[in-house]
């Protein structure tokens, strides 16, 4: 069983640069879950990058309507069901995703909030929100990782709501995206510094 004294330090240590502080009612599941630490180091970080994100969405695109507390939401938990499926938080695997919906929704939360356990990897999926692409994008970026495909997809749904050309709105994406990647280190490091 994970120490809860580890998991209390997984949510609450500082960073540098700082990160946001998980939704309470995330903060309060993990710890019932007794979730790894890991667990929680790694929600915070993919919290602060999709925090990152949406912040520069909102002033990039004002007109965009997005839920930006869901896009947060979804990021504090799109991994949440690693909390059962362990060997996931060190190997591949994807029973995690069905998994941490299957959890959000027994612990009380809407299929609105679940969904992003579940989606966060099937990005390319048909129907999939601007949320799940900036929750899917801030998953991979936070450890300097780009996917073309995903950034594409992001690139056109702005591009579509700003009434602007694809190339510029990936112009403008690509910097962002580059100077969060440029953290990646940091953010490795601070993940790896809890137990699995």
């Amino acid at each position: 069983m994970p120490d809860s004294d580890a998991l209390s330090r997984a949510l609450e240590t500082p960073a540098e640069p700082a990160l946001r502080t998980l939704p309470p009612a995330v903060a309060a599941l993990l710890h019932e879950l007794a979730a790894p630490p890991r667990l929680a180091a790694h929600l915070r970080l993919v919290h602060e990058v999709a925090g990152r994100l949406a912040d520069w969405l909102a002033a990039y695109c004002p007109g965009l309507p997005f839920a930006r507390e869901a896009v947060l939401f979804g990021a504090a938990t799109h991994d949440v069901g690693k909390a059962v499926h362990t060997a996931e938080l060190s190997g591949p695997g994807s029973a995690h995703e069905a998994a941490g919906r299957e959890l959000l929704l027994a612990h009380g939360f809407t299929e609105e909030q679940a969904r992003f356990a579940a989606t966060h990897a099937d990005w390319a999926a048909p129907g999939i929100s601007i949320e799940e692409l900036l929750v899917s994008t801030a998953d991979k970026v936070w450890k300097g990782k780009r996917v073309p495909e995903l950034e594409d997809l992001l690139v056109g749904r702005i591009a579509e709501a700003a009434g602007t050309e694809p190339w510029a709105v990936f112009l403008d994406l690509d910097e962002l995206l580059g100077r969060i990647a440029e953290g990646a280190d940091r953010r490795l490091a601070f993940q790896a510094a809890f137990p699995v």
